[in-house]
């Protein structure tokens, strides 16, 4: 097999190099990431400046783009032959719930699955990213199995996250449904030392909630998630419902 990887915490981080090693058992593995931290960029384009790319080593490469520019460029340009899987991750914290909709991990991933390559996007739910490296050898068996079905259906991807314990204590693996999260607090109206007032989105408190099979509740009970997303956002019992508007000009 072949693999494209790369993530929104930039090539530094200690969890891309963690899927680069878990997945290497597997197949040939190339790297194309960002070349700083770009959580919560999503599924933006870079479309008003150019993008340059660099080679740091064998097999990786970085660009100053967001993740959905780095699958992008990987696809259509760096990579000679195409991937038989692009995977996102590991993530820095994490991506559970509505979180997918604001996550750049989960984008690049969901970009791939447009591009017509199968896309996994894996978070590690802890607060320490150092715990991350532990996972290699548990990532390398969770891949193997996920990835050798071969079945995917079109416009398909999974997204895992992994619980914040040492692997040794995970009681198992759980396919689940996206949970919701609403947060307070979360915007900062203040003033910098020369008095202008400004804003800052992030932090405050999050409430969780959903369904008993919902990720957020299986992370919880101390379980590997894996949640299939599909790209058709279309809501479908409303679409019935508004064909009997009768909508007219």
């Amino acid at each position: 097999m072949r693999f494209l990887i790369t993530n929104d915490d930039g090539f530094m981080a200690v969890g891309i190099r963690t899927l680069a090693q878990a997945a290497a058992p597997l197949g040939d593995v190339r790297v194309v990431a960002p070349d700083r931290e770009q959580s919560a960029t999503s599924h933006s384009l870079t479309l008003h400046y150019p993008l340059r790319v660099r080679q740091v080593e064998p097999n990786v490469e970085v660009g100053d783009g967001t993740p959905t520019d780095c699958v992008v460029l990987g696809l259509g340009e760096l990579l000679e032959a195409k991937p038989d899987f692009v995977l996102s991750g590991v993530n820095h914290g994490a991506n559970l719930g509505d979180d997918v909709l604001y996550s750049g991990t989960v984008a690049a991933a969901m970009e791939a699955t447009i591009l017509g390559i199968p896309g996994v996007a894996i978070s590690y739910t802890g607060r320490d990213p150092e715990n991350i490296p532990a996972w290699t050898g548990l990532l390398t068996r969770l891949l193997e199995q996920t990835l050798k079905r071969g079945d995917y259906p079109a416009d398909t991807m999974l997204n895992i996250n992994l619980p914040a314990l040492p692997p040794a204590e995970v009681k198992g693996v759980k396919v689940t449904t996206l949970s919701r999260r609403a947060y307070s607090g979360s915007l900062t109206r203040a003033r910098d030392p020369n008095g202008r007032e400004y804003f800052w989105i992030g932090g405050g408190e999050s409430r969780w909630w959903g369904a008993p099979e919902s990720d957020f509740q299986a992370i919880h009970d101390g379980y590997i998630t894996v949640t299939p997303l599909h790209l058709d956002l279309t809501s479908y019992p409303l679409l019935e419902e508004l064909g009997k508007w009768q909508l007219t000009l």
